[in-house]
């Protein structure tokens, strides 16, 4: 049983949610203030003076008394219909009229009557425990004074509503409408709190203020309060299915613990400062961008060309914050991929606000170097200059040739050693506090958070630059054009993702080397880092074994998924159906999965992937609540019971979802668990709760019953 105590000051709507909230989970409904105009009413049908300067409390004790024990008096659980009568009459609306409403505090305030009215209230509650009451046992909902401190100090829902006292001088007007005179919240409070204390919660109470709230929102935070109540109950109750058997430390704390929701701020984003890092290839950039950054991120290899992309990181030099971004090489008069590379470099210096120029000491000066000055002066952008690659104090004279750049003092740096690094900082950040604007932001950590995984040149990139609706990221017919995973935040129907740019996974992760090899690595250290991974296939070509790995890792690593097929445009009939064949033998393992069936080159039903991402992320966040599941598993176990094994059928105690993000539940049995059952148990998990998109998990923690001493 359920008991939900609701106190809180006139004109909070007490009674109206209250009665929605018994309603809605059928429980009975007592009006206690109802009790109390009722025994003014009753007073005043007895003669008795209630605007005498001193009222006999005496007499009206009596009074109150022989209406509830001479069977006089009567009030309704029903909250459909809570009416109150006397002697067989209903007096539901004589209580409420004005005269009732202006002696009702004079009779509430003598501590006599409200002992003997807390008696019939505690009555009118215990009796909703019994199977054959209104609510058949399921619980009741008591509102009215004092409800929550004296009269049901004990109930699983205690609330205080409230609100201010304008709003509430408003709502009481508003109901006055109809003809009875507007009471005056202000001096029904000072009645009131003679005997009792409504302004401020007592320990273990919770406090809803509604001022701002519609009726909607306040049922629903009750009902909340309510749920948590219940399954607290539902756990202790299935749990104690347990009791006798033997259970290791680890099991009274998943028992205790139960696995709190997670949750994720969404705070808004911070804005800062952009800082650039260009130069010709093979200058040292990714190094230094991983020395500023103080770990290995960016892909570095002593080969040209390794980063193609603009890549961002949130960095932080001396407490200021700054969005630093690593560039492809650029050159000038190429073409192809190489071309792709230069442009985004120059995109990078056009929204950066200020750029650091990084050239190599050890080859010194060259055209190339003095084509990008050219473009940095027409950019308009301040520039720090920073010579890699002098690695001690005699190599130091390197750095004097490139004060012809003209670009103010040359930084001698070593990115690999760290060599003159802050100094370079320092510098960088000045002119970076001196730019214009400040055009960068952090990312915000509460932030979907999405992966696009999938072999080599299957279209992720693609389908990054056309979610974004720009170019993002360098696009090629070459395979693996993507080195560093690039994060981009982009908004799709008015809500910003973070989305992950993998590198493909190649099979043969041991016959890697390079910058191949740490692609590999840094796109599963980007599945890990995301919640949702969109995995994507190229449908016009066969599904290789290649295809199924990069899905199994995303899979295994318990993420989210989404099945992509890019290319789909390119299919004719015969090839979908093979596709199709394939889905029931290739794809069993992920039949949960949503796919989506698109073209990332020309955006058709690309518009589907947002619906399918929630769901899946909903799913991956769904919690079942533990009386919930040992009911529905009772119910499974009574249907299908698990098959005898030895002359034992192992037997399932108890169940709780131990974690979310993915869904992971554990069941204590008598015995094991066949890895067919199992699969059963996940199947009909799913068809009774969803899940859909979600890998689940489940262990199964076999307990023996204690043994007798």
């Amino acid at each position: 049983m359920i008991r939900v105590a609701i106190d809180g000051p006139a004109g909070v709507g007490k009674s109206s949610t209250s009665k929605a909230l018994a309603k809605y989970y059928g429980f009975a409904y007592l009006d206690t203030g109802a009790m109390y105009r009722a025994c003014a009413w009753w007073c005043l049908k007895q003669g008795i003076d209630l605007d005498a300067e001193q009222v006999d409390e005496r007499v009206v004790t009596e009074a109150v008394g022989e209406f509830f024990t001479g069977d006089h008096f009567d009030i309704s659980v029903d909250p459909d219909a809570p009416a109150v009568s006397a002697d067989g009459e209903d007096i539901s609306e004589a209580i409420r009229s004005s005269e009732v409403s202006t002696h009702v505090s004079k009779v509430s305030n003598i501590i006599p009557v409200r002992n003997v009215l807390i008696a019939a209230q505690r009555a009118y509650i215990a009796r909703e425990a019994d199977k054959e009451s209104f609510s058949g046992g399921l619980g009741i909902v008591a509102e009215g004074r004092d409800i929550t401190t004296v009269v049901a100090p004990d109930a699983e829902v205690r609330v205080l509503l409230t609100a201010r006292e304008e709003v509430r001088q408003a709502r009481r007007t508003g109901q006055a409408a109809g003809g009875v005179g507007a009471e005056d919240v202000a001096v029904r409070d000072r009645m009131d709190s003679r005997v009792t204390n409504f302004t401020t919660a007592a320990d273990g109470v919770v406090t809803v203020d509604n001022s701002d709230m519609d009726f909607a929102h306040t049922l629903d935070t009750l009902i909340g309060l309510v749920d948590e109540a219940i399954e607290e109950q539902e756990y202790a109750r299935y749990a104690a299915n347990l009791e006798g058997y033997e259970l290791d430390e680890g099991d009274e704390a998943l028992i205790e613990g139960r696995g709190a929701g997670e949750t994720s701020g969404r705070p808004g984003p911070k804005q800062v400062g952009v800082l650039a890092v260009v130069g010709r290839p093979n200058v040292g950039k990714s190094s230094l961008v991983n020395r500023i950054l103080g770990r290995r991120v960016a892909v570095v290899e002593d080969t040209p060309g390794v980063t193609r992309d603009r890549v961002s990181y949130d960095a932080e030099w001396s407490g200021t914050d700054f969005k630093l971004v690593d560039t492809g090489g650029w050159e000038v008069d190429v073409e192809g991929i190489d071309s792709a590379i230069a442009s985004q470099a120059e995109v990078a210096v056009n929204l950066a606000d200020a750029v650091v120029l990084v050239v190599d000491g050890q080859v010194g000066m060259t055209d190339t170097d003095e084509r990008i000055v050219k473009m940095l002066r027409a950019s308009g952008k301040p520039v720090t200059l920073a010579v890699n690659k002098v690695d001690d104090r005699e190599s130091e004279y390197l750095a004097a040739e490139f004060w012809k750049l003209g670009l103010g003092e040359p930084y001698a740096i070593s990115a690999m050693h760290g060599r003159g690094v802050g100094d370079l900082l320092d510098a960088a950040l000045d002119s970076l506090r001196k730019a214009e604007k400040t055009s960068g932001y952090l990312t915000p950590s509460g932030l979907r958070r999405v992966a696009l995984v999938g072999r080599p040149n299957v279209g992720k990139s693609s389908l990054l630059n056309q979610l974004a609706r720009e170019e993002r990221t360098v696009v090629n017919d070459l395979a693996g054009t993507t080195r560093d995973p690039v994060d981009e935040v982009i908004d799709i129907d008015g809500e910003d993702w973070l989305f992950i740019d993998t590198a493909g996974i190649k099979r043969r992760q041991h016959k890697l080397k390079g910058a191949e090899y740490y692609s590999s690595l840094r796109t599963q250290a980007a599945i890990e880092r995301s919640e949702l991974a969109l995995v994507l296939f190229d449908a016009s070509v066969p599904i290789s074994d290649q295809d199924l790995k990069v899905m199994s890792s995303a899979v295994d690593a318990g993420r989210a998924i989404v099945l992509v097929f890019n290319k789909w445009d390119a299919m004719d009939e015969f090839d979908k159906q093979r596709l199709e064949r394939l889905w029931v033998t290739e794809f069993d393992r992920v039949t949960w999965a949503q796919r989506v069936n698109l073209s990332a080159k020309t955006g058709w039903h690309t518009n589907r992937l947002a619906k399918a991402m929630r769901e899946a992320l909903e799913s991956w966040d769904k919690r079942v609540p533990t009386g919930k599941l040992n009911a529905f598993l009772g119910q499974l176990q009574a249907a299908h019971p698990h098959p005898l094994r030895g002359g034992k059928q192992p037997r399932i105690l108890f169940a709780t979802q131990a974690s979310t993000r993915p869904p992971r539940f554990v069941i204590f049995a008598t015995g094991f668990l066949e890895h067919g059952y199992r699969r059963y148990i996940e199947r009909s998990l799913r068809e009774e709760f969803g899940f859909e998109g979600s890998p689940i998990q489940i262990s199964v923690n076999i307990r023996e019953k204690k043994k007798r001493k």
